[in-house]
């Protein structure tokens, strides 16, 4: 009795014959029962879902009738690569997962009720009923899990597709695309536009934690970075300007990053272009937060060409080079205090640690080898650039 079949072969003919009205009657209790599918039954996804469903029946009564093949396990190919398929086309309309589980609740109990009053009537004994009933839902089973398998799949797939053009379009940004190019990306991307984007550099390590306390629409450059920062991700943040600007700074305290100016999401180049400049430039965090360029920008000024600088240095303190090394540094500190602080001769002994009489003494010195340049305009200015630095 082992390979009798669940159905005899005369009830599986009457019933086959009845499979696209119970197919109709399943699909039309569906459309009422199941919100998410009232409109869904039009065009090429309709009749795939319609289809689906008679396979589906035809597909079980292939199982049913098979001697041997009673067994609730056996896989019936055709049904099951529909019903994968199926779930795949749901999850690319929109359909969640649990409409369609609930999709297959309500086909089960349906094609259950009309399969078995057509299975009576066609002679089948009523005691085989049970057998019959648990062969028909634990095919439903088979049926839902691969219909779950393929919409995951799809799921993950589209996820995977749309994180490359998320990739693309940091690219494309920090780039420099022009606006068009750039409008295209974000549209394929499907990534809703900001005022600003801020260029975060930060390791990479660090990356995914951050990346969690940011906007969801935060961007990742992922191609590798230049050879002088490797190890470090990019970060492209909407809308970390204004008020915004803090929270982010917050975010990323302790966390060794680098953040560039806020500008207009389509500007987001040279926003990386000036965190990475301040780390080409050797531009150390503040202590207790990240290095905020906004914060840094004479540093910036005075650092973008080393070379000028030192030249300047050198033509602007030549009055001093003759002095011991000694003094040279004492009376190159004390004109440095003088220039930022004005010439208010307390506030420059208060930076020095000394009497304001020695900050006197020393700049009568000073005033001896530069003379009347001292009172020069131009002169102060280029002191004041030459000596701005630590």
């Amino acid at each position: 009795m082992a390979d009798k079949p669940a159905i005899p072969a005369r009830v599986a003919r009457s019933m086959r014959a009845d499979l696209p009205t119970v197919a109709e009657r399943t699909v039309a209790t569906i459309v009422v029962e199941v919100p998410s599918y009232a409109d869904a039954f039009g065009g090429e996804m309709g009749l795939a879902i319609t289809n689906a469903v008679e396979l589906a029946l035809a597909g079980f009564l292939e199982l049913a009738t098979a001697r041997g093949g009673a067994d609730a396990g056996t896989p019936i190919q055709p049904a099951l690569q529909a019903a994968y398929a199926l779930g795949r086309g749901e999850a690319r309309s929109g359909r969640s997962m649990d409409a369609l589980l609930a999709a297959y609740r309500v086909g089960a109990r349906v094609a259950w009720r009309d399969m078995a009053a057509a299975a009576v009537a066609a002679g089948l004994d009523p005691s085989a009923l049970a057998r019959f009933a648990e062969l028909v839902f634990a095919y439903i089973d088979q049926l839902s899990a691969s219909s779950v398998a393929g919409h995951s799949d799809e799921l993950a797939t589209s996820g995977r597709v749309r994180q490359r053009y998320l990739e693309r379009l940091a690219q494309r940004l920090v780039a420099g695309a022009s606006v068009p190019e750039l409008e295209a990306a974000a549209e394929r991307a499907d990534w809703a536009l900001p005022r600003t984007l801020t260029a975060v550099l930060l390791p990479e390590s660090t990356a995914r934690g951050v990346r969690a306390l940011l906007d969801a629409r935060t961007l990742q450059l992922v191609e590798e970075a230049p050879e002088d920062d490797a190890g470090r991700a990019v970060l492209l943040v909407p809308d970390a300007d204004g008020d915004g600007r803090r929270p982010l700074l917050r975010s990323l305290a302790g966390r060794a990053a680098v953040v560039g100016p806020p500008r207009p999401w389509w500007q987001a180049a040279a926003s990386y272009e000036r965190a990475l400049r301040a780390v080409r430039l050797g531009l150390d965090a503040d202590a207790d937060g990240p290095l905020d360029t906004d914060t840094r920008l004479a540093e910036l000024v005075l650092r973008a060409d080393g070379e000028a600088l030192a030249d300047l240095r050198a033509r602007l303190l030549a009055p001093l080079a003759e002095l011991p090394a000694g003094a040279r540094a004492k009376l190159t500190e004390t004109l440095r205090c003088w220039l930022l602080h004005h010439g208010r001769r307390d506030q420059v002994a208060a930076e020095l640690f000394v009497h304001p009489q020695t900050v006197r003494y020393r700049m009568t010195q000073l005033r001896q080898l530069y003379g009347d340049r001292l009172d020069d305009p131009r002169t102060v200015l280029e002191l004041t650039v030459a000596l701005g630095l630590p």
